[in-house]
């Protein structure tokens, strides 16, 4: 039987772990669609979603980091709550839980208070 496992990277392993150890159910390369800096519509599949929290993680290993600054433009202009866990520091998991915490402080602070 074919596992999700089987496609993951060893750092993707790694952060699937630790959601796991953090109780959050979570899928793996859920599509979402965006529109790029030039208005040009897109489907993309950031490594995990956890729709408890309605948050995407990608995974951001050493030789990519240059390719990513271009994804978090394209989310941050979709408004999609993106985190990305740069997973060649030691502080992988900290930066998972302070995005997580940052995310959800933000939508606070967009409800209003009074109808």
């Amino acid at each position: 039987m074919h596992s999700v496992y089987e496609n993951m990277s060893n750092a993707e392993k790694e952060v699937s772990t630790h959601l796991r150890e953090l109780n959050l159910w979570w899928q793996f390369e859920q599509p979402v669609f965006v529109y790029d800096d030039m208005q040009r519509p897109r489907v993309w599949t950031p490594d995990f979603y956890v729709p408890e929290l309605g948050i995407y993680i990608e995974v951001v290993g050493n030789r990519y980091i240059g390719n990513y600054s271009f994804r978090e433009k394209v989310y941050r202009l979709n408004r999609i709550p993106v985190i990305f866990l740069h997973m060649n520091t030691p502080e992988w998991k900290a930066e998972l839980l302070n995005g997580m915490h940052a995310i959800h402080t933000y939508r606070n602070e967009k409800i209003p208070t009074r109808v």
